[in-house]
C-alpha cells in the first residue's frame, strides 16, 4: 500500500504520495489539494486507491498481449505520417488480434513460436476458436497483421520497458508453396487481376439504370478513370473541369468504424493527381449535374446539402461528413460540400452504400458472380495497358507509388496485349 502525507503551503494543503516507475524506483508525486487539511485527506486517499487499482492492472506481468495494442493504439498512433484511414485500418486490425486466444496471453509468456503459429493461421487458414472456418489472408492483409504486431512490441520493448526483446523480430512469413504441374495439359494461362469485358460492364450500366440507383455515377466514374471508391465519393464539383475535361483527386472518403463516422481524408499516398477523361464520361457528368439542379427544385425543402465538421479528438484532427435537408439550421463551424456523387435528394453516396448496390448486382448479373468495385480501377488499367499506353502515364493517373507496382498487378492485362507484343518481331525481321 502506498503511503503518503499532507502539508500546508501558504492557504492550501498539498497531498504526496510514491510510486513507482518504470524502473521500480520509488518517485514522489504531489499535488495541490484545497484550503481545508480534511478535504485534502480525502483527495489523497482517492489518489492513493486509484493508483494501487491501476498499479496492479499496470504490472507487466498482468498485461495482456491485447492490453498492450490498446495501450499502443492510444499512446503510439498520433499525428506523424500515419493517415486517418491507416490508423483506422490499424485500429480494425487490432480488433481482430483480440479476437483470437493470442490477445488473451500474458504479455510475459509469449514467444517467437506463438506468434509463428499466429502469422501461419493467418497465412494458411484454419479453424477459429468458435469452429468456424478461417480463410488464408492476401499478402497486403499480412503486411497489416504483422505491422500491427511488430509495432505494438517494439512499443512493448522501449519506451514502456515492459519486456525486454522483441519476439516479433523472429517471426518469418511462410506462404504456400506453388505446386508445378510437370504434366499438366492447361495451357498456363492465367488471370492474376480479374477485369470486366465491355459487354460485362454495360449489362452492369444497364442493370442500375433500369432501377435508377445512385451507385450507378460512383460505378461510371470508376469505369472511365479508374478512381477507389473513397475517392470517387469524396470528388466535388470543383475537382472537375468539364471544358478540358480533366478532374483533381484531392480527397477520399470512408466509414470509420472505430467512431461510427463517415469522415472525408487524404488520399492514399496523401498526394493530389489529376486525371484526364474522355467525351464519354464528359457527358455523363454534364447529364448528372443538370438532373441534381432539376432535383434542388423536385424536392424544394426537403433536399439535402452536404457538409463537413472539422474534429480535433485524441491529438488528431478528422472532418466528418453530413447531410442536412435546407430547412434545418445548419450547425456552427458545418462547411458546404458539393458532392458529384448524391442521391435524388441531394445526401452525398457513401462508398458503404455503394459497395452493397455492388454485392447486389454480382448475385444478379449472370457473369459478374465475382464482381466487386475494385475490379473497375482493374479494367481500367488494363484498357489503357492493352491499347498502348505508357506504363509510367497509367502509374500516375492511378497514383501509384512507383510504376513497378502498376506493373506487378497488371502484368496480365489480357492475351491479346500479349500476342500483339510477341508479334512486334515479325516487324523488326521484316524490316531488316
Amino acid at each position: 500500500m502506498a503511503k503518503g502525507s499532507v502539508r500546508k503551503k501558504g492557504k492550501k494543503w498539498y497531498a504526496r504520495f510514491y510510486i513507482e516507475d518504470e524502473s521500480g524506483r520509488k518517485v514522489q508525486k504531489e499535488f495541490v489539494g484545497t484550503e481545508s487539511k480534511s478535504e485534502t485527506e480525502a483527495l489523497l486517499r482517492k489518489a492513493i486507491a486509484d493508483y494501487e487499482e491501476k498499479k496492479f492492472v499496470a504490472k507487466s506481468e498482468n498485461i495482456t498481449v491485447g492490453m498492450l495494442l490498446d495501450l499502443w493504439v492510444e499512446e503510439e498512433l498520433k499525428p506523424g505520417n500515419l493517415s486517418n484511414g491507416t490508423v483506422m485500418s490499424y485500429q480494425g486490425t487490432v480488433n481482430r488480434i483480440k479476437q483470437h486466444p493470442i490477445g488473451n496471453r500474458k504479455l510475459k509468456t509469449v514467444t517467437a513460436d506463438h506468434l509463428q503459429a499466429y502469422i501461419d493461421f493467418l497465412s494458411f487458414g484454419g479453424t477459429n476458436p468458435d469452429g468456424t472456418t478461417a480463410k488464408a489472408l492476401s499478402k497486403g492483409y499480412l503486411r497489416l497483421f504483422s505491422a500491427v504486431l511488430q509495432g505494438a512490441f517494439r512499443f512493448a520493448v522501449f519506451p514502456k520497458r515492459l519486456i525486454t526483446f522483441n519476439p516479433m523480430q523472429y517471426v518469418v512469413w511462410r506462404g504456400k508453396k506453388e505446386e508445378y504441374e510437370l504434366f499438366s495439359d492447361e495451357d498456363g494461362e492465367t488471370t492474376s487481376t480479374p477485369t470486366l469485358s465491355y459487354d460485362q460492364y454495360q449489362r452492369l450500366e444497364d442493370f442500375l439504370k433500369k432501377k435508377n440507383n445512385p451507385a450507378l455515377l460512383p460505378i461510371q466514374i470508376a469505369y472511365y478513370t479508374g478512381l477507389r471508391i473513397g475517392e470517387v465519393c469524396g470528388l466535388t464539383w470543383q475537382d472537375i473541369n468539364l471544358e478540358e475535361q480533366y478532374l483533381t483527386v484531392r480527397r477520399s472518403m470512408r466509414y470509420n468504424g472505430a467512431r461510427h463516422k463517415t469522415e472525408i481524408g487524404a488520399t492514399k499516398r496523401k498526394k493530389i493527381r489529376t486525371v484526364d477523361f474522355c467525351d464519354t464520361l464528359a457527358a455523363i457528368l454534364k447529364t448528372a449535374k443538370a438532373e441534381q439542379h432539376k432535383n434542388r427544385f423536385r424536392y424544394g425543402e426537403l433536399y439535402s446539402l452536404n457538409y463537413y465538421l472539422e474534429v480535433k479528438e485524441k491529438d488528431r484532427t478528422y472532418y466528418e461528413v453530413y447531410s442536412l435537408p435546407r430547412s434545418e439550421e445548419v450547425p456552427e463551424g458545418y462547411k458546404e460540400l458539393s458532392f458529384v456523387c448524391l442521391r435524388p435528394d441531394g445526401a452525398f453516396e457513401a462508398p458503404s452504400t455503394v459497395g452493397i448496390m455492388c454485392r447486389t448486382a454480382r448475385k444478379k448479373l449472370e457473369g459478374l458472380e465475382d464482381f466487386h468495385f475494385h475490379m473497375l480501377r482493374h479494367t481500367y488499367t488494363s484498357n489503357l495497358l492493352s491499347n498502348g499506353a505508357a506504363p509510367k502515364d497509367v502509374q500516375e493517373l492511378l497514383g501509384h507509388a512507383d510504376v513497378s507496382t502498376t506493373m506487378n498487378i497488371y502484368a496480365h492485362a489480357t492475351r491479346e496485349a500479349k500476342r500483339t507484343s510477341a508479334r512486334l518481331l515479325d516487324k523488326v525481321i521484316g524490316g531488316a
